[in-house]
């Protein structure tokens, strides 16, 4: 890798990236003083001058040791490690996340002490991320409920860049982007409505990914603008946030913005990239420099640079801010607004109010006007692959926002307000330094669903080396939900072939009132069979998981008779594919319907296997309904 992307993504604190953590913990290194470690550091750095406007909630000590124990449980419940990291693809690896999403039993505030809540279940990105083995340390600083793309409106602080204190850090998710970029974590969540999760990696020489809307569940966090918030993903290294990506992607029925359709386009080799024909700055007189470098690399690599006219792209953009969509951040600030206006930092409620202004007509002809841009922009990718843009247009110190503070947040969006309107995804990776210093990033964008390749044309450009181990790739292609009972639920001896298989954990649920469940005898390891019968029927727990359709065969070949897939009904109505059992190899089998399901069963029996990776947690986060987990 060049020298120049080279000293911007490497972690400037001790804390390994995600790949590494992986390969230290399958080396055999102790996980659980690994973890003890990053958080000691993590209290020491939210004591510093610097370090304070980071964070809001460090993890407290009962909860983290909480956590430390579920980790050592998790690795003594597994045979070797390699056994542990396919269970649990993100073993022990620190995360932080953006304080407008929620950890269970942590306060909740957006930058808003006013608004401060402790919920009882965690969002369902960090629900993912927590059964994948991932330890959270803290919640992170924000623009307040997420409104702005400057990071300076935080009762709580105003993050610097990572390069100069002088100059602001990016938001809204600026606690996200510094966590990483001081080397506290090996990766963070933020938030993206308008760029929140590319401008500050673009200021902090970071990777930014910002997944489709939709494949990401939003379920669990405090909305800015419902219809186009993503959960967005904070890492060093391109191939750290395509596996985060890879962990916590997937439908959630929980969020009924969810939407998870991959796309299986082959990209070549050499892609057509568009770029702006007439680009925009913001003052810095380094960017331009840096961005004919941009353009130059992009050719070196084989690429086609295609001049675009920008002039529709920045007509979607204006509609964010400019047109009713505000009216989208009322909708939660309202009752706060009416109540306590002074609780909302000044500019935060300059911005919304303007959604007064604006009526039910007004919504309904920007959705028309939408409608007719978004399918100009479409016509885009007859003539391209994918865009590349400057992150940002410029890195303005804190005295040009002060100065102007709507203003210059304007500016900032310039490449990146247009993407959700239009249901894109987007990797914001760096492009070395300016003439100045300042970290440069560029972003690529490509259609919706194209995540996964956008990560591969992203390792390209850092010049990444292959992935490492134990390291997966988002979906890039369509899945098919798949429904367990037996041996291969979460922890037991089969799940490996789901894992394997790039499945994830869809959610824990039961099935309809009408199926009997029985102990196969002579089965290695012991498997029940599962029954459809026209009366006397009951529940049966199970789990739903999402599998990629090009895995489907291999998994296949692994069933042995005599279970097969076939069809079952859920208990909300709906059906999916699952093991059924033939009914002629329940004659003699023992009946277990009344434990309810096959855990249930083999707790009640005593019977003798490694314990289940989850032992000692608490039940509660399990309900029946959409919990999902890898």
């Amino acid at each position: 890798m060049p020298s120049s992307l080279l000293d911007l993504t490497a972690p400037v604190g001790s804390l390994p990236t995600v790949g590494g953590w992986l390969q230290r913990v399958a080396a055999g290194e102790d996980a659980v003083q690994m973890a003890q470690a990053a958080r000691t550091r993590a209290l020491a750095d939210a004591q510093t001058d610097s370090g304070r406007p980071v964070w809001i909630h460090v993890c407290d000590d009962a909860t983290w040791a909480a956590q430390l124990a579920l980790l050592a449980t998790r690795l003594a419940a597994c045979g070797s490690r390699a056994e542990a990291l396919r269970r649990h693809p993100l073993l022990g690896v620190p995360f932080a996340a953006k304080d407008n999403i929620d950890i269970a039993g942590s306060p909740t505030t957006a930058a808003c002490p006013a608004h401060t809540h402790v919920p009882a279940s965690s969002a369902t990105v960090v629900q993912r991320l927590l059964d994948a083995g991932a330890l959270w340390l803290g919640k992170t600083n924000l623009d307040q409920f997420a409104t702005g793309l400057v990071g300076t409106r935080s009762p709580y602080g105003r993050p610097t860049s990572i390069a100069d204190p002088e100059r602001i850090s990016g938001g809204s998710s600026s606690g996200s982007a510094l966590a990483v970029a001081r080397g506290l974590v090996a990766f963070a969540l933020g938030t993206d409505t308008a760029g929140s999760g590319r401008i500050p990696a673009g200021f902090n020489g970071l990777v930014g990914l910002k997944p489709t809307p939709g494949r990401v569940s939003a379920a669990g966090v405090l909305p800015a603008c419902r219809t186009l918030d993503c959960v967005s993903i904070f890492a060093h290294e391109v191939a750290d946030a395509a596996h985060v990506l890879a962990v916590v992607e997937g439908p959630d029925a929980a969020d009924p913005y969810s939407h998870f359709e991959p796309s299986p386009a082959h990209w070549p080799e050499r892609l057509r990239l568009g770029v702006p024909s007439r680009p925009r700055w913001f003052g810095d007189a380094g960017y331009p420099p840096a961005w004919a470098d941009a353009r130059a690399r992009a050719a070196a690599l084989g690429h086609e640079i295609v001049e675009l006219d920008f002039a529709v792209l920045d007509e979607v953009a204006a509609l964010l801010y400019e047109g009713p969509w505000v009216a989208e951040r009322h909708t939660v600030l309202q009752p706060l607004m009416d109540s306590r206006p002074e609780a909302l930092d000044p500019t935060v409620r300059r911005v919304v109010a303007r959604a007064a202004g604006f009526s039910a007509t007004d919504a309904f002809r920007a959705q028309y006007r939408l409608r007719a841009l978004q399918q100009q922009a479409q016509a885009s990718w007859q003539r391209v692959d994918a865009l590349l843009v400057p992150t940002a247009p410029g890195h303005p110190r804190f005295s040009e926002v002060d100065a102007d503070p709507v203003g210059a947040n304007a500016a900032m969006g310039a490449y990146t307000n247009f993407v959700n309107l239009l249901g894109w995804c987007a990797l914001a990776v760096p492009a070395g330094r300016t003439d100045g210093g300042l970290p440069f990033g560029v972003t690529f964008i490509g259609p919706a669903g194209c995540d996964a390749q956008l990560a591969e044309l992203g390792q390209v450009w850092t010049a990444a080396p292959p992935t490492a181990a134990w390291l997966r790739a988002p979906a890039s292609g369509p899945t098919l939900p798949i429904a367990v009972v037996g041996a291969h639920l979460s922890g037991l001896p089969l799940n490996g072939q789901l894992t394997e298989r790039r499945a994830t954990l869809l959610r824990r649920t039961r099935s309809a009132a009408c199926y009997r469940l029985h102990e196969l005898p002579g089965t290695v390891p012991p498997k029940p069979g599962l029954q459809r019968v026209p009366q006397g029927g009951a529940s049966i727990e199970l789990e739903v998981w999402s599998m990629p359709q090009a895995e489907l065969g291999s998994f296949l070949a692994l069933i042995p008779a005599p279970l097969g897939l076939g069809s079952i009904e859920l208990e909300d109505g709906s059906t999916v594919h699952g093991f059924l059992c033939e009914a002629h190899a329940l004659a003699g089998a023992r009946d277990i319907t009344a434990h309810g399901g096959w855990r249930a069963w083999l707790a009640a029996r005593n019977a003798p296997q490694r314990p289940h990776a989850d032992e000692g947690t608490n039940p509660a986060r399990f309900p029946a309904g959409n919990h999902p987990a890898p």
